[in-house]
């Protein structure tokens, strides 16, 4: 087993920023990512676009990152996946379908976020897909969706997708916005007084003009979603109207990915302004075990900036702790990051408000609503199992099997929390989260069995 000064579990902006950095510190580092590539999601594939890339300059702009870890000198493990970590340090990975144990002095969670689950009725039908997976397409394969595309929910991305769609020659067919229209009032209090959020909110509106000139219908504060067909996706219906569509994207935000965190027992907290489970974390990204630091989406939405410049303050405060700078040096060091993280904090304070999910995308209308995908329980099952005893989810998923196919309930955990609550006329707060275990992915027995005793 090999020892490290500081492990990276996540190649996405806030890793790469943190393991760059570290490297400058002489730390032995190592980063360690599932994906076959650096970029994480937002810069998935970035290596090999080409400058003229559908993906725009701001996709681009992340090739400048990869670049400058490749250059860093720090062991870089991609196509590797984190299955197990130890609080004291010691993390079980899995590459080629071989096992290995690296422990590390320090570690950060890198691992990024998730997109928020849509449960409408028909999510599960062919052709009904996020946002960000036909994202993942268009990067990682140059994919475009075939026939009537229609775009449905709300946040920058909607808009960021139809754009790059459209320059990639296959528009979308609609935009259907669910952003109800009280969040617009919500949301331009910041604007009244100076806001430093100001030039990426006119990046926005530009995403929004750019559909519109390419001709894409966009319907606003939509309700009542619904998938409609029999063996795939045959239309788009809503409150007073709907659509013929072959595929239909949904999108309701991101949440921070916080699988590990939960199997580690990190506390956790309710964020009611992202509507979402984070870890609690102090101005480092320390979390409540002492070894074990988080960064980057996966501890709040901040965005690819916000994610670069934690992932720095990390690596400092790693660097401090592992006697390579003292603490004057760190915190003169981190005021400048600090700066320009208070700006993207006072952006993202602003998108939480106007994108503020409305309560039917957190609780599903409609009782048949499928929740858990993997094992096909509606949302009347997890209402049932609360009114009979279950108030939490890892009741109801003794209860109703939810939570325990191939995903873990990472699709169904969001959904399950304020679906409780809701029955049970209580905050989601209090209800709690799944009590995640390894292994966090799914390995093999055969994987298991190479590990030697001393693992």
């Amino acid at each position: 087993m090999s020892t490290v000064d500081f492990a990276v579990v996540g190649a996405g902006p806030a890793g790469m920023a943190a393991a760059t950095l570290a490297a400058q510190f002489n730390l032995e580092t190592l980063l360690i990512d599932e994906q076959d590539a650096p970029g994480g999601q937002i810069y998935r594939a970035v290596e090999r676009a080409r400058p003229d890339s559908p993906l725009g300059a701001d996709f681009l702009a992340g090739r400048t990152l990869v670049a400058a870890m490749r250059a860093s000198g720090i062991v870089y493990r991609p196509a590797t996946t984190l299955w197990h970590l130890e609080p004291e340090g010691r993390l079980y990975l899995v590459a080629d379908g071989r096992a290995d144990t690296v422990s590390a002095r320090r570690i950060l969670l890198a691992t990024g976020a998730i997109e928020r689950p849509v449960p409408i009725p028909g999510w599960t039908l062919p052709g009904v897909m996020t946002v960000g997976g036909a994202q993942t397409l268009l990067k990682s394969a140059d994919l475009t969706p075939s026939g009537r595309v229609v775009l449905a929910g709300q946040g920058p991305l909607l808009y960021l997708l139809a754009m790059q769609l459209t320059r990639a020659g296959a528009p979308p067919t609609a935009i259907l916005d669910t952003t109800p229209l009280t969040n617009y009032r919500h949301a331009v209090a910041p604007l009244i007084r100076r806001w430093p959020g100001g030039r990426a909110l006119l990046k926005g509106l530009r995403w929004i003009l750019a559909t519109k000139c390419a001709g894409i219908r966009i319907r606003r504060a939509v309700r009542g979603l619904r998938a409609i067909g029999r063996s795939s996706l045959e239309r788009v219906a809503w409150r007073d109207g709907e659509i013929a569509a072959d595929h239909l994207l949904l999108h309701e935000g991101l949440i921070p990915n916080i699988h590990v965190g939960l199997a580690l027992q990190l506390r956790h907290e309710w964020d009611e302004e992202q509507l979402c489970w984070r870890p609690v974390l102090d101005p480092w990204g320390q979390s409540s075990l002492p070894c074990i630091a988080i960064a980057g989406d996966g501890g709040a939405i901040l965005g690819a900036e916000a994610a670069c410049l934690s992932g720095q303050l990390a690596a400092l405060d790693a660097a401090m702790l592992l006697g390579r700078l003292n603490e004057a040096e760190r915190d003169r060091r981190a005021k400048p990051i600090r700066a320009r993280l208070a700006r993207e904090h006072a952006l993202h304070a602003f998108l939480d408000r106007l994108y503020r999910p409305p309560p039917s995308v957190l609780v599903p209308d409609e009782d048949e609503t499928i929740v858990c995908r993997c094992e096909e329980v509606a949302a009347a099952d997890i209402r049932q199992a609360a009114r009979l005893g279950a108030v939490g989810p890892n009741q109801v998923k003794a209860f109703t099997r939810c939570g325990m196919g191939p995903c873990q309930g990472r699709i169904c955990g969001p959904i399950v929390g304020p679906v409780i609550a809701d029955t049970l006329g209580r905050p989601i707060g209090e209800i709690g989260t799944w009590r995640a275990r390894a292994p966090y992915k799914p390995i093999t027995v055969g994987t298991l069995a190479e590990l030697s005793p001393a693992d």
